[in-house]
């Protein structure tokens, strides 16, 4: 019989910390034990790709839905897509500017969402393309791009087409205000449900409308999709793909708790510090394991099977301590278990974190960590796009 796979990465006394003080030394993580990502609830050992789709997969996500995030409504009435012209085109010699209005109706309600896309004006489209979920408000002067953080240019000039849309636009990143958006025109019924739609959950069903207007483009291979999330819409980039299997690449950088990060870590940031903090990001459920990771069901670890076999990239920062960058790189080096494992893929992390020298590029799944502090640059950009040309060609 097969034994229980378990990981057990420090062994100290597992006394709460304060959650007061963010934990930022090794020898202070708890003996982490976590759920075997094969093991059914049933009692089951989940080998072939069958049982994993049909019966593990289906359980994980179901967990993440009820315990996380919270559900991402797919009905609705009807769409319709609207080009407007309101803004300057920043590059108008390299790109065609694309403003589109998508207006979703439901229940005799209805909402509009903006996406800003970007076309490359050279080479033979259709374009693979790259959309950012931008947490960061709508610039105040009317600009639609900070190349600091989403690149358009260089990305353009690499043949992707690139969009983006503001977070805000669709549930504001506010205690106080983020059910104005989809939550309470569309999706009402959501409110005060224990696993009901939270901001986390409206960021990505707006991700996939913008899908959705990337699918019926002539000028786009929606098939050489790629989804952006840095810090919290990193987290909500991961859950989005695990809910949308049409994104062929998703990548998640310095996601940290409640994205890439092991929770029962509990380093930097914890379950019970981004709850209190951000009280609107995941479902009302997920404030049952504060202080209390070790009574979680699941673990972040078994976010990345949920996407697999498409494609998984995570990166961190090295001054980034409170995402945990060792956290993130155990995610997914032990949720790469579903793609080596069940697919097949060449994806076994054979580096310990400490170890790590360069970029891990495997089939399917990659992660790199850089020095500096929490942010996205051009450096993230750039390596992690380096895995995108070798996978597109995989």
């Amino acid at each position: 019989m097969r034994s229980v796979w378990i990981w057990i990465f420090t062994l100290t006394s597992l006394t709460a910390m304060a959650q007061q003080e963010p934990n930022y030394e090794e020898s202070k993580v708890p003996a982490v034990v976590l759920p075997d990502i094969f093991l059914s609830e049933k009692g089951k050992w989940i080998r072939t790709i069958e049982e994993w789709e049909k019966v593990r997969r289906p359980e994980i996500f179901q967990l993440f839905e009820s315990e996380v995030y919270g559900k991402i409504p797919k009905d609705f009435d009807s769409m319709n897509f609207e080009k407007v012209k309101e803004s300057l085109n920043p590059y108008p010699e390299s790109a065609d500017l694309e403003e589109i209005n998508i207006t979703v109706r439901r229940n005799g309600k209805y909402h509009t969402m903006r996406v800003n896309l970007f076309l490359p004006k050279s080479g033979k489209g259709p374009f693979p393309v790259i959309l950012l979920i931008n947490y960061l408000p709508k610039y105040p002067d009317g600009k639609l791009v900070d190349e600091s953080f989403w690149p358009v240019k260089k990305l353009i000039e690499r043949g992707f087409a690139t969009a983006s849309f503001h977070a805000e636009t669709v549930a504001p990143d506010l205690t106080e205000s983020y059910q104005q958006g989809i939550i309470s025109t569309l999706y009402p019924e959501q409110i005060g449900q224990p696993n009901g739609l939270k901001a986390f959950g409206a960021w990505g069903w707006a991700a996939m409308r913008a899908m959705d207007y990337f699918e019926q483009h002539p000028q786009i291979d929606s098939k050489k999709s790629v989804l952006v999330g840095h810090s919290r819409t990193g987290k909500t980039a991961l859950w989005t793909s695990a809910n949308d299997p049409r994104w062929a690449i998703t990548y998640a950088n310095e996601s940290g708790c409640g994205g890439a990060a092991i929770s029962r870590r509990k380093y930097g940031e914890t379950v019970e510090a981004i709850n209190r903090r951000f009280p609107y990001w995941f479902a009302d459920n997920f404030r049952k394991y504060n202080e209390r990771e070790e009574a979680l069901p699941l673990d972040q670890h078994m976010l990345p099977g949920l996407i697999a076999p498409r494609a998984v990239y995570y990166s961190s920062a090295r001054e980034d301590r409170w995402a945990d960058p060792k956290g993130e790189y155990l995610g997914l080096s032990l949720g790469s278990r579903v793609f080596s494992e069940i697919y097949g893929k060449k994806a076994v992390f054979e580096q310990e974190f400490e170890a790590l020298s360069g970029p891990v590029h495997l089939e399917s799944v990659g992660y790199h960590i850089r020095e500096g502090k929490h942010d996205l640059t051009w450096e993230d950009w750039r390596i992690f796009l380096e895995f995108v040309s070798k996978t597109y060609k995989e």
